[in-house]
């Protein structure tokens, strides 16, 4: 491990209140039965999935000209600072770089850091790489990753990593080439967290230059294998291959991402060869685009769960035992074949088995015990609705028609209500306003629930446990615990893997008692290619990985 410098050759940049936390949206499919590469995680609960996962695709034989790839919304932004959903990530990782990398294994390995080091409990440093340009031809200084950081951190951006930053005292470049981080207290969650969006370093100039227009229009002026070119608005995003990248050139000069918010019509652009491939295929097209014989429909870990996020606890969700009925009567085996044509696996728990691999098969065992119940029980479910006078009572949940995994969730809760004695009303949300539920408290007025699939951005369940906390970013229906709290504040302090998965299972416990969400299902991320390429990763890695560097032609 590497000291700090005794003396800091920069002023640093002091953290202030910590106001938001990171945010996901929900859209992607699950899947239907198609052959996989090789094996990934084993995968846990009681209805096991129908598919096999695939840990990579074949490697590309060769270089492209371009490629196109279908997106089923265009973002809001390009800016780093609001990178959290699934089509700003999937572009932005190409162009954007982090301090640290996510691998396409989902482990961490270095990014623009070549190397991080952990001094004592509070102070993590970072030693840059040399001569790494920007797209404008400058090169990375200490200065410009103080920059980049301190913007997640300033309140009046409203990043949606600000809360990643909240034990941040100050970022300081303590060398040409070096930051120094000091903590308020042991964070073991942020230097994982530098492997996404919120560790990603763009040139001060340019963001400087372009003001207020930053993301939106001209470049991004960052690292990545791939670098900004034509925004068509409401079209498509082009990117070009940046020839002075530092790493492996990407194979393909040109990379195309296609705005096709119609389910049917992102399909037939796959079939049709207008496009060659995506992510979060809808999963009513499976088995389509498995009989077509235009290309292969890989499955991968996605670090992912369908759940109902409970929004309101004003209504009558506000009494757990209205949340219990409402478990107890949903059919998750009948939405895994429907919703997720066959291919999700039901659940009990929040966070993914693969979430925990590096925890102790004892701490995986408890963390995984006597969790919410999976088989229907109407019977008992009525009773706890009588029980706690709810029976009539309504509740509004969310809906859309972005994909099934929404659509046909909402209806299962909505039978599931009619069972046990609750009228269920849907609230329909059009596609390009369903990420408003997560960002606009307004979006989200009048809902007591809606259908979210979370992704986890790093491999710890704490990920999504810290969701809980009193005031967390997605704590929605404002729940708080002070036991919960100290346990999160104890997870997070302990950089110990075995220990801190123990306080998590606890964590675990509790929110599966509580029913803050209801779990629903696991399901794997999903990747076409048509037979002209190959080499995007299969797992959930694409959110922070330059995947697209990797895309090529497949003979």
């Amino acid at each position: 491990m590497t000291p700090v410098p005794a003396s800091p050759a920069g002023a640093p940049v002091r953290r202030p209140a910590a106001r938001r936390r990171r945010t996901v949206a929900t859209v992607a499919l699950s899947s239907l039965a198609l052959v996989a590469a090789c094996s990934g995680p084993p995968r846990g609960g009681s209805d096991q999935s129908a598919v096999q996962l695939s840990t990579a695709a074949p490697e590309a034989k060769g270089e492209l000209e371009s490629f196109t790839w279908a997106t089923y919304a265009e973002p809001p932004t390009l800016d780093y600072l609001q990178a959290f959903d699934y089509p700003q990530n999937t572009i932005l990782s190409n162009v954007c770089e982090s301090l640290m990398r996510w691998t396409p294994q989902l482990t961490t390995a270095p990014g623009l850091a070549e190397k991080a080091s952990n001094p004592d409990p509070t102070t993590w440093v970072y030693d840059l790489r040399p001569g790494v340009h920007f797209h404008d031809g400058t090169v990375m200084t200490a200065d410009d990753v103080v920059y980049s950081l301190g913007r997640q951190i300033n309140p009046d951006n409203a990043a949606a990593w600000a809360s990643v930053f909240q034990n941040v005292d100050s970022l300081t470049k303590t060398g040409p080439l070096q930051v120094t981080v000091k903590l308020k207290q042991p964070d073991s969650q942020f230097p994982q967290y530098m492997a996404t969006a919120a560790g990603v370093v763009a040139s001060k100039a340019g963001i400087e230059a372009a003001g207020k227009d930053y993301g939106t229009a001209g470049g991004l002026d960052c690292t990545g294998p791939f670098k900004l070119g034509t925004w068509n608005k409401g079209q498509s995003i082009e990117l070009q291959r940046f020839d002075d990248y530092w790493g492996t050139k990407a194979k393909s000069k040109k990379a195309v991402f296609s705005f096709l918010t119609d389910p049917s019509a992102r399909t037939n652009a796959m079939l049709t060869g207008d496009v060659d491939g995506g992510y979060l295929i809808p999963t009513e097209s499976y088995d389509r685009l498995k009989k077509s014989g235009a290309g292969t429909l890989y499955f991968g870990e996605g670090l992912s769960t369908v759940n109902l996020n409970v929004t309101s606890m004003a209504g009558p969700l506000g009494d757990v035992r209205v949340r219990r009925a409402l478990s107890l009567a949903l059919d998750r085996s009948g939405f895994v074949r429907t919703g997720l044509a066959g291919a999700g696996t039901v659940t009990g728990s929040l966070t993914t088995r693969a979430a925990w691999a590096g925890a102790p098969e004892d701490v995986r065992r408890s963390a995984f015990e006597n969790l919410t119940p999976t088989a229907q029980d109407i019977d008992k479910a009525k009773a706890l609705v009588q029980e706690a006078g709810a029976k009539g009572r309504t509740l509004t949940v969310a809906t859309s028609s972005i994909g099934q995994d929404v659509s046909l969730l909402a209806t299962a809760v909505q039978a599931a209500g009619a069972k046990i004695g609750l009228d269920v009303q849907l609230k329909t949300i059009a596609p390009n306003a369903f990420t408003s539920l997560f960002t606009d408290p307004k979006a989200r007025e009048g809902l007591d629930m809606f259908p979210e699939t979370y992704y986890e951005s790093v491999t710890d369940p704490l990920d999504l446990l810290t969701n809980f906390k009193t005031g967390a970013y997605q704590n929605y229906s404002g729940f708080s615990d002070k036991a919960y709290d100290d346990l999160v504040d104890q997870a997070s302090a302990e950089y110990d893997p075995a220990k801190r998965a123990a306080i998590e299972a606890k964590l675990q416990q509790t929110a599966s008692e509580q029913l803050l969400w209801i779990p629903v299902a696991e399901w794997p991320t999903t990747v076409f290619m048509n037979k002209r390429i190959t080499g995007a990763p299969t797992t959930i890695s694409y959110m922070y990985y330059p995947w697209a560097a990797d895309v090529g032609a497949a003979r």
